[in-house]
């Protein structure tokens, strides 16, 4: 009776709203552009530069925690930066991200996540309220760095290209099934206006000067 209590409240506790243990919005800013940095100096970072010199738009998960006993999960904060057509990074867009899973694993992981956008098709996709990564057959998700599975030569036609780095007891980290969410709340909180993801990465009409030093980051590995 104590393992089946244990269990369903570990099931509860995964199915809380990721927003009620998301970072404040500068403080996550902040965290995802030393996480571009770390991840771009890292010893697979020149393959994940040369994607994002021609990604229309990249996500940033600073910190993707996973952690399972019977239960498992994953969640975190993420920020969205897309390319203007004058080359210059837009303003970021909140996200949460978050999957559950069932088996038997043991172990906790805490892992950076960076998601490359290639297409227009991929970007229009991250740009709906919610996305299931991997659940949509029109799109393709690859993956590169060391502790996941994937290949240079794989994520060339990708719509969408993820780079992990990640410490813990699991290997690697796997993007499929999570669920990518706009966070409205914390936009409209770090830029005082009711915008959308759409309206301050595409057509820029956020501004926070908070946000600088990411959009100067990226500027840095991926041009602009």
């Amino acid at each position: 009776m104590n393992r089946l209590l244990l269990a369903a409240t570990a099931a509860a506790t995964l199915a809380t709203p990721l927003a009620a243990y998301a970072d404040p919005p500068q403080h996550l800013v902040d965290s995802a552009t030393l996480s571009v940095e770390s991840m771009m100096d890292s010893s697979e970072g020149h393959e994940a530069a040369q994607f994002l010199r021609h990604a229309k738009a990249v996500v940033v998960c600073p910190n993707i925690f996973r952690a399972g006993f019977m239960f498992g999960g994953e969640g975190g904060g993420c920020v969205m930066v897309a390319r203007g057509i004058n080359g210059g990074w837009s303003d970021p867009a909140f996200y949460t991200m978050g999957s559950g899973s069932f088996g038997l694993q043991i172990g906790i992981q805490s892992a950076q996540v960076m998601m490359m956008v290639m297409t227009e098709g991929g970007l229009n996709a991250l740009l709906n309220s919610q996305f299931k990564i991997g659940a949509d057959a029109g799109l393709t998700v690859a993956t590169l760095g060391a502790g996941v599975n994937g290949a240079m030569s794989t994520a060339l036609d990708a719509d969408i290209v993820s780079f992990s780095k990640s410490e813990g007891l699991y290997g690697g980290i796997s993007l499929s099934g999570a669920i990518l969410s706009d966070d409205a709340g914390t936009d409209q909180h770090y830029y005082g206006a009711p915008l959308d993801a759409r309206q301050i990465v595409v057509n820029m009409q956020g501004a926070n000067p908070g946000a600088n030093p990411l959009r100067e980051m990226l500027t840095r590995y991926g041009g602009g």
